[in-house]
Protein backbone atom coordinates (compact mmCIF):
# COMPACT_ATOMS: atom_id res chain seq x y z
CA UNK A 1 0.00 0.00 0.00
CA UNK A 2 1.59 3.36 -0.99
CA UNK A 3 2.52 5.68 1.89
CA UNK A 4 0.35 8.55 0.65
CA UNK A 5 -2.67 6.24 0.53
CA UNK A 6 -1.86 4.98 4.05
CA UNK A 7 -1.65 8.55 5.41
CA UNK A 8 -4.95 9.52 3.79
CA UNK A 9 -6.70 6.41 5.11
CA UNK A 10 -5.42 7.02 8.66
CA UNK A 11 -6.54 10.66 8.55
CA UNK A 12 -9.95 9.50 7.37
CA UNK A 13 -10.11 7.16 10.38
CA UNK A 14 -9.52 9.94 12.91
CA UNK A 15 -12.05 12.32 11.35
CA UNK A 16 -14.57 9.51 10.96
CA UNK A 17 -14.42 8.58 14.65
CA UNK A 18 -14.93 12.22 15.63
CA UNK A 19 -18.05 12.81 13.52
CA UNK A 20 -19.57 9.56 14.76
CA UNK A 21 -19.00 10.72 18.34
CA UNK A 22 -20.80 14.00 17.60
CA UNK A 23 -23.72 12.16 16.01
CA UNK A 24 -23.99 9.54 18.75
CA UNK A 25 -24.10 12.12 21.55
CA UNK A 26 -26.87 14.17 19.88
CA UNK A 27 -30.26 14.17 21.56
CA UNK A 28 -31.90 12.93 18.35
CA UNK A 29 -29.21 11.06 16.43
CA UNK A 30 -31.52 10.20 13.54
CA UNK A 31 -32.39 13.86 12.93
CA UNK A 32 -28.90 15.17 13.64
CA UNK A 33 -27.43 12.82 11.03
CA UNK A 34 -29.57 14.41 8.31
CA UNK A 35 -28.72 17.94 9.43
CA UNK A 36 -25.04 17.04 9.44
CA UNK A 37 -25.10 15.55 5.97
CA UNK A 38 -27.00 18.54 4.57
CA UNK A 39 -24.53 20.98 6.13
CA UNK A 40 -21.60 19.04 4.72
CA UNK A 41 -23.15 18.97 1.25
CA UNK A 42 -23.59 22.74 1.28
CA UNK A 43 -20.08 23.39 2.58
CA UNK A 44 -18.36 21.21 -0.02
CA UNK A 45 -20.49 22.28 -3.01
CA UNK A 46 -18.17 25.17 -4.05
CA UNK A 47 -15.09 22.92 -3.85
CA UNK A 48 -16.82 20.27 -5.95
CA UNK A 49 -17.87 22.86 -8.54
CA UNK A 50 -14.34 24.26 -8.85
CA UNK A 51 -12.79 20.81 -9.26
CA UNK A 52 -15.57 19.22 -11.32
CA UNK A 53 -14.30 16.29 -13.36
CA UNK A 54 -17.02 13.66 -13.75
CA UNK A 55 -17.56 11.41 -16.74
CA UNK A 56 -20.98 10.29 -17.93
CA UNK A 57 -19.98 6.67 -17.22
CA UNK A 58 -20.14 7.36 -13.48
CA UNK A 59 -23.97 7.66 -13.42
CA UNK A 60 -24.86 4.03 -12.53
CA UNK A 61 -22.19 3.96 -9.82
CA UNK A 62 -23.50 7.21 -8.34
CA UNK A 63 -27.09 5.92 -8.25
CA UNK A 64 -26.00 2.71 -6.53
CA UNK A 65 -23.86 4.63 -4.05
CA UNK A 66 -26.72 7.02 -3.17
CA UNK A 67 -28.94 4.04 -2.35
CA UNK A 68 -26.24 2.44 -0.20
CA UNK A 69 -25.37 5.71 1.54
CA UNK A 70 -29.03 6.40 2.33
CA UNK A 71 -29.42 2.94 3.85
CA UNK A 72 -26.12 3.36 5.73
CA UNK A 73 -27.02 6.72 7.27
CA UNK A 74 -30.53 5.64 8.24
CA UNK A 75 -29.35 2.44 9.89
CA UNK A 76 -26.35 4.05 11.59
CA UNK A 77 -28.39 6.86 13.12
CA UNK A 78 -31.01 4.36 14.28
CA UNK A 79 -28.30 2.22 15.87
CA UNK A 80 -26.86 5.21 17.74
CA UNK A 81 -30.31 6.09 19.01
CA UNK A 82 -30.74 2.58 20.44
CA UNK A 83 -27.29 1.25 21.38
CA UNK A 84 -23.90 2.43 22.70
CA UNK A 85 -21.30 3.89 20.32
CA UNK A 86 -18.73 1.47 21.76
CA UNK A 87 -20.83 -1.48 20.47
CA UNK A 88 -22.16 -0.20 17.16
CA UNK A 89 -19.00 1.41 15.84
CA UNK A 90 -16.54 -1.49 16.26
CA UNK A 91 -19.02 -3.98 14.80
CA UNK A 92 -19.92 -1.82 11.81
CA UNK A 93 -16.42 -0.66 10.96
CA UNK A 94 -14.71 -3.94 11.78
CA UNK A 95 -16.99 -6.20 9.77
CA UNK A 96 -16.95 -3.97 6.66
CA UNK A 97 -13.44 -4.86 5.38
CA UNK A 98 -14.19 -8.54 5.96
CA UNK A 99 -17.23 -8.23 3.68
CA UNK A 100 -15.16 -6.29 1.12
CA UNK A 101 -12.57 -9.05 1.17
CA UNK A 102 -15.20 -11.78 0.89
CA UNK A 103 -16.80 -10.12 -2.14
CA UNK A 104 -13.37 -9.60 -3.71
CA UNK A 105 -12.62 -13.32 -3.32
CA UNK A 106 -16.01 -14.79 -4.21
CA UNK A 107 -17.28 -12.38 -6.86
CA UNK A 108 -14.10 -10.87 -8.27
CA UNK A 109 -11.89 -13.96 -8.11
CA UNK A 110 -9.13 -12.47 -5.94
CA UNK A 111 -6.88 -14.82 -3.96
CA UNK A 112 -7.26 -15.17 -0.17
CA UNK A 113 -3.79 -15.12 1.45
CA UNK A 114 -3.27 -16.85 4.79
CA UNK A 115 -2.73 -13.50 6.53
CA UNK A 116 -6.06 -12.18 5.28
CA UNK A 117 -7.82 -15.35 6.44
CA UNK A 118 -6.29 -14.90 9.90
CA UNK A 119 -7.42 -11.28 9.85
CA UNK A 120 -11.00 -12.33 9.14
CA UNK A 121 -10.96 -14.70 12.12
CA UNK A 122 -9.49 -11.99 14.35
CA UNK A 123 -12.18 -9.52 13.37
CA UNK A 124 -14.90 -12.08 14.04
CA UNK A 125 -13.50 -12.85 17.49
CA UNK A 126 -13.11 -9.13 18.21
CA UNK A 127 -16.73 -8.42 17.35
CA UNK A 128 -17.86 -11.16 19.76
CA UNK A 129 -15.76 -9.61 22.55
CA UNK A 130 -16.98 -6.08 21.83
CA UNK A 131 -20.57 -7.28 22.06
CA UNK A 132 -19.92 -8.50 25.59
CA UNK A 133 -20.30 -11.83 27.38
CA UNK A 134 -23.77 -11.11 28.70
CA UNK A 135 -24.89 -8.44 26.30
CA UNK A 136 -28.11 -6.65 27.13
CA UNK A 137 -30.94 -6.02 24.72
CA UNK A 138 -29.44 -2.73 23.51
CA UNK A 139 -26.08 -4.34 22.80
CA UNK A 140 -27.66 -7.26 20.94
CA UNK A 141 -29.72 -4.89 18.82
CA UNK A 142 -26.68 -2.69 18.24
CA UNK A 143 -24.68 -5.69 17.06
CA UNK A 144 -27.33 -6.71 14.55
CA UNK A 145 -27.71 -3.18 13.23
CA UNK A 146 -23.92 -2.79 13.15
CA UNK A 147 -23.58 -5.84 10.90
CA UNK A 148 -26.15 -4.49 8.45
CA UNK A 149 -24.38 -1.11 8.49
CA UNK A 150 -21.14 -2.97 7.73
CA UNK A 151 -22.74 -4.50 4.63
CA UNK A 152 -23.71 -1.01 3.44
CA UNK A 153 -20.16 0.25 4.04
CA UNK A 154 -18.71 -2.66 2.09
CA UNK A 155 -21.15 -2.04 -0.73
CA UNK A 156 -20.39 1.63 -1.22
CA UNK A 157 -16.64 1.04 -0.79
CA UNK A 158 -16.61 -1.39 -3.71
CA UNK A 159 -18.94 0.76 -5.86
CA UNK A 160 -17.00 3.96 -5.20
CA UNK A 161 -13.66 2.30 -5.86
CA UNK A 162 -14.89 1.44 -9.37
CA UNK A 163 -16.52 4.86 -9.84
CA UNK A 164 -13.25 6.71 -9.28
CA UNK A 165 -12.05 5.47 -12.66
CA UNK A 166 -14.60 7.90 -14.13
CA UNK A 167 -14.61 10.85 -11.70
CA UNK A 168 -12.42 12.96 -9.41
CA UNK A 169 -12.92 12.21 -5.68
CA UNK A 170 -14.45 15.46 -4.33
CA UNK A 171 -16.92 16.09 -7.20
CA UNK A 172 -17.99 12.45 -7.05
CA UNK A 173 -18.46 12.77 -3.29
CA UNK A 174 -20.77 15.75 -3.79
CA UNK A 175 -22.61 13.96 -6.60
CA UNK A 176 -23.39 11.10 -4.21
CA UNK A 177 -23.91 12.76 -0.85
CA UNK A 178 -25.90 15.85 -1.89
CA UNK A 179 -28.83 13.75 -3.21
CA UNK A 180 -28.48 11.47 -0.19
CA UNK A 181 -28.81 14.49 2.12
CA UNK A 182 -31.83 15.84 0.21
CA UNK A 183 -33.65 12.49 0.33
CA UNK A 184 -32.83 11.88 3.99
CA UNK A 185 -33.94 15.36 5.08
CA UNK A 186 -37.12 15.08 3.03
CA UNK A 187 -37.95 11.83 4.81
CA UNK A 188 -37.11 13.35 8.19
CA UNK A 189 -39.32 16.36 7.47
CA UNK A 190 -42.22 14.11 6.56
CA UNK A 191 -41.82 11.87 9.61
CA UNK A 192 -40.63 14.27 12.31
CA UNK A 193 -41.52 17.76 11.11
CA UNK A 194 -39.56 20.98 10.73
CA UNK A 195 -39.23 21.68 14.46
CA UNK A 196 -37.28 18.47 15.04
CA UNK A 197 -34.85 19.41 12.26
CA UNK A 198 -34.48 23.00 13.49
CA UNK A 199 -33.71 21.75 17.02
CA UNK A 200 -30.65 19.87 15.73
CA UNK A 201 -29.24 22.74 13.66
CA UNK A 202 -26.45 23.32 16.16
CA UNK A 203 -22.66 23.46 16.13
CA UNK A 204 -22.08 19.73 16.86
CA UNK A 205 -24.24 18.64 13.93
CA UNK A 206 -22.64 21.20 11.60
CA UNK A 207 -19.15 20.04 12.62
CA UNK A 208 -20.23 16.43 12.15
CA UNK A 209 -21.29 17.32 8.60
CA UNK A 210 -17.88 18.73 7.79
CA UNK A 211 -16.39 15.57 9.29
CA UNK A 212 -18.62 13.31 7.18
CA UNK A 213 -17.47 14.93 3.97
CA UNK A 214 -13.89 15.40 5.11
CA UNK A 215 -13.47 11.76 6.16
CA UNK A 216 -15.04 10.43 3.00
CA UNK A 217 -13.04 12.79 0.77
CA UNK A 218 -9.86 11.52 2.42
CA UNK A 219 -11.02 7.92 1.94
CA UNK A 220 -11.86 8.48 -1.72
CA UNK A 221 -8.45 10.06 -2.28
CA UNK A 222 -6.90 6.95 -0.71
CA UNK A 223 -9.03 4.69 -2.93
CA UNK A 224 -7.70 6.55 -5.96
CA UNK A 225 -4.18 5.49 -4.91
CA UNK A 226 -4.69 1.94 -3.61
CA UNK A 227 -7.01 -1.07 -3.80
CA UNK A 228 -10.30 -1.09 -1.90
CA UNK A 229 -9.52 -3.89 0.60
CA UNK A 230 -6.38 -2.38 2.20
CA UNK A 231 -7.90 1.12 2.27
CA UNK A 232 -11.05 -0.20 3.96
CA UNK A 233 -8.88 -2.08 6.44
CA UNK A 234 -6.60 0.80 7.44
CA UNK A 235 -9.58 3.08 7.95
CA UNK A 236 -10.81 0.72 10.64
CA UNK A 237 -8.09 1.88 13.03
CA UNK A 238 -10.87 4.31 13.92
CA UNK A 239 -12.39 1.45 15.94
CA UNK A 240 -9.96 1.98 18.83
CA UNK A 241 -10.24 5.77 18.54
CA UNK A 242 -14.04 5.64 18.71
CA UNK A 243 -13.97 3.17 21.61
CA UNK A 244 -11.70 5.52 23.56
CA UNK A 245 -13.95 8.49 22.80
CA UNK A 246 -17.01 6.51 23.91
CA UNK A 247 -15.34 5.66 27.21
CA UNK A 248 -13.90 9.12 27.93
CA UNK A 249 -16.47 11.52 26.45
CA UNK A 250 -19.73 9.53 26.59
CA UNK A 251 -18.82 7.70 29.82
CA UNK A 252 -19.81 4.33 28.35
CA UNK A 253 -18.64 1.28 30.27
CA UNK A 254 -15.84 -0.33 28.28
CA UNK A 255 -14.28 -3.17 30.29
CA UNK A 256 -11.04 -5.01 29.51
CA UNK A 257 -12.84 -7.66 27.49
CA UNK A 258 -14.40 -5.09 25.18
CA UNK A 259 -11.11 -3.18 24.90
CA UNK A 260 -9.46 -6.44 23.89
CA UNK A 261 -12.18 -6.93 21.29
CA UNK A 262 -11.62 -3.47 19.80
CA UNK A 263 -7.87 -4.06 19.61
CA UNK A 264 -8.43 -7.50 18.07
CA UNK A 265 -10.67 -5.95 15.41
CA UNK A 266 -7.91 -3.50 14.51
CA UNK A 267 -5.30 -6.29 14.47
CA UNK A 268 -7.52 -8.25 12.10
CA UNK A 269 -8.02 -5.40 9.66
CA UNK A 270 -4.30 -4.62 9.73
CA UNK A 271 -3.61 -8.24 8.78
CA UNK A 272 -6.06 -7.87 5.91
CA UNK A 273 -4.42 -4.59 4.86
CA UNK A 274 -0.90 -5.99 4.91
CA UNK A 275 -1.90 -8.91 2.70
CA UNK A 276 -4.34 -6.94 0.49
Amino acid sequence: MPLDALALALAAAVVHALWNLLTARAGESQVAAGVALGAGALAFAPVAALTWDVGAEVAPYAVASVALELAYLTLLATAYQRAPLSVVYPVARGAAPVIVLAVSVVALGDALPAGAAAGVLAVGAGVVLVRGRSAGRAARGGTRLGLVVAACIAGYTLVDSAALHHAAPVPYLELVLAPTAALYLAGTLALRGGRAIAAEVRAPALLAGLGMFGAYALALAALARAHAAPVAAVRESSVVIATALAAVVLRERVDRRRWAGAVLVVAGVVAIALTG
